[in-house]
């Protein structure tokens, strides 16, 4: 509509970014686990650089299902606090606005080796509002891709004590009438260094680069250098007998 059309694209400078995740995987019976999910997002600002100030907090929850020890599906909630981190000098009305999803998995497992692949399929459907008061919401829906490696450093299999190299790839698209010309919201390249402390507690941490498209300008990609620390936790609160394998019940 009488505006010119971009020649070519643009980047953004890239920001800095923090993440403390935890991942809850929590066996509720011998097919069903509750996943439970609390990330802290920290990005940059001109007043507090590189780990920066407050960016999103997110709580993800759900009810998986184990179809086999290759495969499991889930389906959830999440509601995501989003901050304002913008450097500008008109007054918004809100700092704070929650971004609400439904979302569902399907995760598959490949051993090979001493080794672990996976492929994840999420698709997330997503309500968000900018930070004006009363503006309204905008529904998106999300389709991610994961490919994802682990290897053991120090043991032929994964155990206690085991180190490993993790690295993965994400691939994030979106779809709805707001995205006009950028439905690529994110790729993620993310390589961590984990321990298993015991079967129902892992550490890690690593480095991600992403980059994506902005809702607002097709033409614009945005940048970010991301440090990532991940607690995984598998409690199970079945009873004794139901941990173990069905062989042992007539011994």
């Amino acid at each position: 509509y009488g505006q010119e059309e971009p020649e070519e694209s643009k980047f953004k400078e890239p920001v800095t970014k923090t993440w403390v995740n935890t991942y809850g995987n929590i066996r509720i019976s011998k097919r069903l686990f509750w996943v439970a999910q609390t990330h802290f997002r920290f990005e940059e600002t001109e007043s507090t650089p590189f780990a920066g100030q407050v960016g999103q907090i997110y709580n993800r929850h759900a009810i998986g299902y184990i179809y086999s020890k290759y495969f499991n599906v889930s389906l959830g909630g999440v509601l995501r606090l989003n901050f304002n981190t913008e450097a500008d000098p008109d007054p918004v009305d809100r700092n704070m606005v929650p971004e609400w999803r439904i979302w569902h998995e399907y995760m598959f497992a490949v051993p090979l080796s001493s080794m672990m692949f996976y492929h994840r399929i999420r698709i997330e459907h997503r309500w968000t509002q900018d930070f004006e008061e009363n503006s309204d919401y905008i529904f998106r829906n999300r389709w991610r891709y994961m490919f994802k490696a682990k290897i053991p450093i120090n043991s032929d299999k994964f155990q206690s004590e085991t180190f490993y190299f993790s690295p993965e790839a994400e691939l994030i698209m979106q779809s709805g009438k707001a995205v006009i010309g950028s439905p690529m919201e994110d790729l993620r390249l993310h390589a961590s260094v984990g321990y298993i402390i015991n079967p129902r507690m892992t550490v890690a941490t690593g480095l991600m680069y992403s980059q994506g498209q902005t809702l607002s300008d097709a033409s614009e990609y945005k940048q970010s250098w991301t440090l990532r620390f991940h607690l995984y936790f598998s409690p199970d609160f079945r009873k004794v007998k139901n941990k173990l394998p069905s062989i042992h019940l007539d011994d």
